[in-house]
């Protein structure tokens, strides 16, 4: 049962986000969830310590790196995605 209610949820999701442009609600949140998963696709970044928000497509990126490498990576991933503006980074590196 959970299993059915994931998948209406998900089609739901994509139904709504297909009509979304950007810059609005719906559009913001389909571009936070690409950056999301072009970070995720990047084995070398801890995907639980960075968190992505988008706002009329200007991603801002948070949370903590290990390494300057790591925050570019970030960055770098971000900005390949369609509908992203800009991209701020509040990412801040371990000491």
């Amino acid at each position: 049962m959970t299993s059915i209610k994931r998948t209406c949820i998900l089609v739901s999701m994509l139904l709504a986000t297909g009509c979304a442009t950007t810059g609005d609600y719906l559009g913001d949140a389909r571009t936070t969830s690409r950056v999301k998963t072009a970070i995720y696709n990047e084995p070398e970044l801890k995907v639980m310590s960075i968190h992505v928000s988008t706002a009329e497509g200007v991603v801002t990126l948070s949370g903590t790196v290990k390494n300057r490498a790591e925050r570019a990576k970030a960055v770098s991933a971000a900005r390949k995605v369609e509908g992203v503006k800009q991209v701020k980074n509040d990412l801040t590196i371990e000491q």
